[in-house]
């Protein structure tokens, strides 16, 4: 265990700085964009290229990797996000925004492709779990410190770009030192998204739903505390609340999901996100120490919606099609981050400040309803399950393609 976690120490600091410049950047281009004068539609729309290009990435980064390698590919992987983050500052246009968060997205998932495909490969049938759960602490982490790097400058200037710019550099250095040896790249195949739906409708239309609610906090989260008058160390504070809310209830709702069928999980899992959306509007009127505690609630209950569907249809797939469904469930959670900003956005534009959270509330009711329908009509498979691994509720997923690929190449051995 120990042996392993060593042996990828240097990884999981770069994928630390990595995650610290990424929860960073998202709450400033929410909060720089309101600066702008840009409208809710507008940043709403920014922010979602970031979700066009992780999808992107996540169909045609690996080929990248396959051509030159983990290391090189990672290297020319955050060269290019430190460049697109620092252009922010050259053009205040929406549409050069956009452009450059699909460029950041596709960055981005090129970059934790290469990171979890190391990850699994130096870690056993034995410790594989600790050591995914190390990987998604160190997630949680570096996303959350990310919120307090914002008090070092003003968000109307150019020097929060210039530092985030400055992180995701710092993050090559680890990995370009290191003296592991690199996994060999292997492509997977892909599962076409009608066969994945009928393995299991409920973790699929799950996995969709959690990538609209975490993609639009992680986006317009920022915007939401700046439109409630919150201060810039109070949005911070806001944001990571959500994020480390997401990380202690990872595992108590896994343990729970191990042992109940996790179709009733997920309902109460949502049912109790329903709750605590309705809590965060009413703290907004509350003291901040109410707020952030909802927010923390919400945090941890919506964070666990996108494991608990992954998990469900692993449960429900064929042993053998697990690298296909890995790399199925990767692209429907981007469909649902690529949709979420925008649809918030609508909702805040129309409601208020609050509509985004009522945007989650009928977006988990959805859920709820699909899920009870689809739990009369198909009985309970009797089939051991898989067991829970913690996933991101920031946006990005913790069953990334190439962990399936790298799977895949064993398996052809």
């Amino acid at each position: 265990m120990w042996q392993s976690i060593r042996s990828i120490s240097s990884l999981l600091f770069s994928f630390a700085m990595l995650m610290l410049g990424q929860g960073m950047i998202n709450t400033l281009l929410g909060l720089r964009s309101r600066i702008e004068g840009f409208s809710t539609e507008t940043t709403g729309l920014i922010m979602t290229g970031q979700f066009v290009g992780m999808l992107i990435g996540a169909v045609f980064a690996i080929r990248v990797i396959a051509a030159v390698g983990h290391i090189r590919s990672f290297a020319a992987f955050a060269s290019i996000l430190s460049v697109a983050v620092l252009a922010h500052v050259l053009f205040a246009d929406p549409i050069f925004w956009f452009f450059l968060r699909i460029v950041t997205g596709f960055c981005m998932a090129g970059m934790i492709m290469v990171v979890e495909s190391w990850v699994n490969e130096k870690s056993s049938n034995e410790n594989r779990g600790k050591i995914l759960s190390l990987y998604m602490i160190t997630n949680y982490i570096g996303s959350g410190s990310g919120q307090f790097m914002m008090l070092l400058g003003d968000p109307a200037q150019f020097q929060l770009f210039v530092i985030a710019s400055m992180v995701y550099s710092f993050a090559l250095v680890p990995l370009l030192l290191t003296r592991a040896t690199a996994p060999t790249p292997s492509s997977p195949k892909r599962m076409a998204f009608k066969k994945l739906f009928l393995v299991s409708p409920v973790g699929v239309f799950g996995t969709v739903c959690a990538g609209m609610s975490n993609s639009s906090l992680n986006s317009m989260g920022a915007v939401f505390g700046k439109d409630v008058g919150l201060s810039i160390p109070q949005i911070s504070t806001f944001m990571a609340a959500a994020i480390f809310g997401g990380m202690l209830l990872q595992f108590p709702i896994g343990r729970i999901s191990d042992r109940f069928d996790r179709r009733t999980v997920l309902i109460f899992s949502s049912l109790l996100t329903i709750g605590s959306c309705f809590a965060v509007i009413w703290a907004t009127g509350q003291s901040f120490i109410i707020l952030i505690a909802a927010i923390a609630i919400y945090g941890g209950m919506s964070f666990t919606i996108y494991p608990i569907s992954a998990s469900q249809v692993n449960d429900m797939a064929d042993r053998k099609e697990l690298v296909q469904v890995s790399a199925g469930l990767l692209i429907a959670y981007g469909v649902g981050a690529s949709l979420g900003p925008t649809i918030a956005a609508q909702f805040m534009a129309f409601i208020g400040p609050e509509g985004i959270f009522m945007f989650f509330v009928l977006n988990n009711c959805l859920l709820v309803i699909f899920t009870i329908i689809r739990i009369f009509q198909r009985q309970r498979h009797v089939e051991s399950k898989a067991p829970f691994l913690p996933l991101g509720g920031n946006g990005m997923s913790s069953k990334q393609l190439y962990t399936a690929a790298i799977k895949a190449k064993t398996s052809e051995k």
